[in-house]
């Protein structure tokens, strides 16, 4: 929203459902929930919506780009059929080796007694994943068997995660590193990439979060080195697509383990990711709305060259307490007023407004940005801010970004 807001157009920009920090940016916010695609429709016609860009997953796999299209009104994301990368693990599994993108071995459960056959047969440490929508939840890396038998009855007893199928994957060792790219049907254009931090805890200790942190730049990953793995991730995946009769337009985030063995893809989203997007938008010198219209566009993206700052960006999570197995609600946020806004940008997710109070509303509450030009200043701003921020339960690592710093300085 930030980075839309920052175009030179001036659009007039507004929010379904919104939160607390958008609506501080003094845009409308409108109560229509993001799985109400009727309900949206509805709201971008009324209110003569020239473009919609549509931020989370599930209302991108129910088909929303669709049903604009019915409409008339141009968005920004893809098909439902496009969206299936993200929608099933499995299906982009069989879509990578398909086309030849690299990602580790698999097998895929639908039952709870295929699943115990299967982990009785699996090498460790080992993945279990939701092949469905999870909120980037729905994963749990086992250390031995134990391990994987109470997380086959996490998916199939518990159902925590729904009725889904489950994807066995082999455990890559490695840094991930998280590279989007915009798609216009025909290419994919990478973005500047950046490093996040799935789990809850610091040294990667604990269950796998949406992310509790991120940067970018990443050091020794340079534009011809993004370039290049671009082609070999996302260019088969947008070629394939383009074939089959469903060209995907929009933001085609490829989230990888950088093993020894070369790059390998853990999974595709088709959105803008959180909390690397927070890292990568701010750094943006392109108009974000200009490109984002023409990834609408087939071929629109021809002759395209984003610019980039040369500042680097360290954004922290603060969460709530209980996350991510539960969230916590309610709980009065202050010191935002304290945050000098030069060189850090506060972002709201799970808040909302009562009775005049900022509070908590979700299970990552808040992304806190810092920007400087190098990676120690911008982490230094960032966690300055945030540790400004106070709310009863709240959780957050003291690591991120500490590796970038430790090789920049080296």
């Amino acid at each position: 929203m930030r980075a839309l807001l920052r175009s030179p157009r001036r659009p007039d920009v507004l929010a379904a459902p919104g939160n607390a920090g958008i609506a501080a940016d003094r845009v409308p916010c409108h109560d229509v929930a993001a799985g109400d695609v009727e309900g949206l429709v509805r709201l971008a016609a009324e209110e003569g919506a020239g473009f919609v860009v549509v931020g989370p997953e599930a209302p991108l796999v129910a088909g929303l780009v669709d049903a604009l299209a019915a409409e008339g009104i141009a968005a920004f994301g893809p098909t439902a059929a496009a969206a299936r990368l993200e929608g099933s693990k499995a299906y982009a599994k069989e879509m990578m080796l398909r086309v030849g993108v690299p990602t580790a071995g698999h097998s895929v459960v639908r039952d709870r007694n295929e699943a115990l056959a299967a982990v009785a047969a699996a090498s460790f440490p080992a993945v279990l994943k939701a092949d469905s929508l999870a909120a980037g939840k729905g994963v749990i890396v086992c250390a031995d068997e134990g391990e994987a038998r109470a997380a086959v009855e996490t998916f199939f007893g518990e159902r925590r995660f729904g009725e889904t199928d489950v994807v066995i994957e082999e455990f890559l060792e490695g840094e991930e590193l998280s590279l989007l790219a915009l798609c216009d049907g025909e290419r994919a254009v990478p973005m500047a990439p950046a490093q996040d931090y799935k789990r809850i805890f610091d040294g990667d200790e604990g269950p796998n979060t949406g992310g509790m942190g991120s940067y970018s730049p990443v050091p020794t990953f340079d534009d011809a080195k993004a370039k290049a793995l671009s082609l070999a991730v996302h260019q088969p995946i947008v070629d394939e697509l383009r074939r089959a009769g469903t060209p995907y337009h929009g933001v085609l985030y490829a989230g990888l383990m950088m093993t020894a063995a070369g790059p390998r893809v853990l999974e595709y989203n088709c959105r803008f990711g959180d909390p690397e997007t927070q890292a990568v938008l701010p750094r943006l010198r392109s108009d974000l709305l200009d490109v984002l219209e023409r990834s609408a566009r087939p071929g629109g993206l021809e002759g395209i060259e984003l610019e980039w700052s040369p500042d680097w960006a360290v954004t922290v999570v603060l969460a709530s307490r209980g996350y991510p197995e539960s969230s916590s609600s309610g709980q009065a946020i202050s010191g935002l007023d304290r945050i000098d806004s030069i060189d850090v940008e506060i972002l709201h997710a799970g808040t909302a407004e009562r009775d005049g109070t900022i509070v908590t509303a979700g299970g990552r509450v808040l992304n806190v940005t810092g920007l400087g030009s190098s990676p120690g200043a911008a982490r230094e701003r960032a966690y300055g801010a945030a540790d400004r921020i106070e709310f009863d339960g709240k959780q957050i690592r003291r690591d991120i970004a500490a590796r970038a710093v430790e090789r920049v300085n080296a």
